[in-house]
Order: structure tokens, then C-alpha cells, then sequence
């Protein structure tokens, strides 16, 4: 036989315990939010099944004992899950992380770890940010590197198009090949290919806007050395 009882707000109440009853079920699933149905509720529910079953048609006691020794290893398996993300989260204190939020990227070193209503947060610079946006952990040679390569990656981002390139873009794209040739070949491994592309076709034009090889500085040189050579004669 089907059991029968009222509900409130997603919350059985006890018909029989009135007000009181309902306050309490609404404070435990408030108490539970975060870990979905807990022992206490589940305990009410069983207490529910058994003081509305049809005394004709009793339910079988094992088929109690199997939800109990369910629930049991639920709530086993999500404590176990809570401590192994405690730890984890305890163990990138001082570490350099990657984040990938809803509004961007973000990173840098965690300085510390929060814990509220059951949820975690790296405190990384000025924010703080939930371990669920936890996209990469690097040391610090690793961090570096894409540190770099995401300013010269902003760098290129700022220059306009190779048709729309002018003499004026020639100070900034130099500034470009400095940053890059300034890193080591691992930090340059983590500049993507179509900025280095873009990098390389926009150095090709300023030759072209300029009529030099080897750009307007070594235009300059070279004519100061003919004209020295011109003088010494």
C-alpha cells in the first residue's frame, strides 16, 4: 500500500507533532543544504515509512535494513571525499595555481585557505576563488613561463592587423621581439603558434612600409657608417 503524508517545502511533516516537527525538519535540511538528504532526515523518513505503513501490509524489516546500510556507505563515501578535498586544498597553501572562472582566468600563489558553509576557497591575490575553478597547480618555473607568454600573448593582442599595420606600430612590435627573445626556449615553448605567426608577419611588413631589411634603426647605422667612411676619405 502506497504511504501517504504531507509535505512542505520539499520537507515530510509528522501530522501528529504539528508546528514543532515542521520547524525542525526545515532547521536540519537547512543544517544539510550542502550534502544533500542527511542521516537525520534520512532517519525521519524511515520513522515516516514505519508509522504509515499499512498494518495489514508491513513492509519487510530487511528492505529497512538495506536503505540504512545504503545511506551508511553514502555517508561514508562523502566523507571521505570531504577530507580528500580538505587536504588537498591544505596542501596548495604556497603553491602557484591556474584558475579558470566564469569571468576569466586568474593566477598566482595561494596565500591561504577559507572554508565556509561547506565550500572551499583559494585566497589567490586580491580574490577569492572556489576550488572548483581549479584548472592547473605549477611550480615556479612553470608559472613563469606562462606568466611571460600571456604578456607577450597581450602584447601581440594590442597590435592592429597586418593590412592595418603602420610605422607607427614599429616601436611596438620591437617591443614584442624583445619580450620574446628574452625568454629561454622553454618559456618560449608556451607562446602560441599564431602569435608568433602574427608577430613574424607584422616584423615582415614594417620592412616593407620602411624598404629595409633589418628595419629603420639599421637603416640608420649603416647610412652613418657610409657617410663616416665618405668623411675619412
Amino acid at each position: 500500500m502506497a504511504l501517504m503524508q504531507r509535505v512542505e517545502n520539499g520537507q515530510l511533516v509528522d501530522n501528529s507533532a504539528g508546528a514543532t516537527s515542521s520547524s525542525t525538519n526545515k532547521s536540519n535540511a537547512a543544517s544539510k543544504s550542502t550534502s544533500g538528504l542527511g542521516k537525520e532526515a534520512f532517519l525521519q523518513l524511515l520513522v515516516a515509512q514505519m508509522q504509515y505503513q499499512d498494518p495489514l501490509e508491513p513492509m519487510d524489516n530487511t528492505e529497512y535494513v538495506a536503505q540504512l546500510a545504503t545511506f551508511s556507505q553514502l555517508e561514508a563515501i562523502q566523507n571521505m571525499t570531504d577530507r580528500v578535498s580538505y587536504s588537498m586544498a591544505n596542501d596548495l597553501v604556497g603553491k602557484y595555481v591556474i584558475l579558470n572562472t566564469a569571468t576569466g582566468n586568474a593566477s598566482g600563489k595561494v596565500d591561504y585557505v577559507m572554508y565556509e558553509n561547506g565550500d572551499i576557497y583559494l585566497a589567490v591575490g586580491d580574490g577569492l576563488y572556489s576550488l572548483d575553478d581549479l584548472d592547473t597547480v605549477a611550480d615556479s618555473a612553470y608559472f613563469e613561463a606562462f606568466q611571460m607568454a600571456s604578456v607577450f600573448s597581450d602584447m601581440i593582442a594590442k597590435l592592429p592587423p597586418v593590412s592595418k599595420v603602420t610605422k607607427a606600430d614599429a616601436s611596438a612590435i620591437e617591443n614584442a621581439r624583445k619580450v620574446y627573445d628574452a625568454m629561454n626556449s622553454y618559456q618560449q615553448g608556451f607562446v602560441s603558434k599564431e602569435d608568433l605567426d602574427k608577430l613574424v608577419a607584422l616584423e615582415n611588413k614594417i620592412k616593407e612600409l620602411t624598404g629595409t631589411e633589418g628595419g629603420s634603426g639599421e637603416e640608420d647605422s649603416s647610412d652613418k657608417e657610409e657617410d663616416s667612411e665618405v668623411t675619412d676619405g
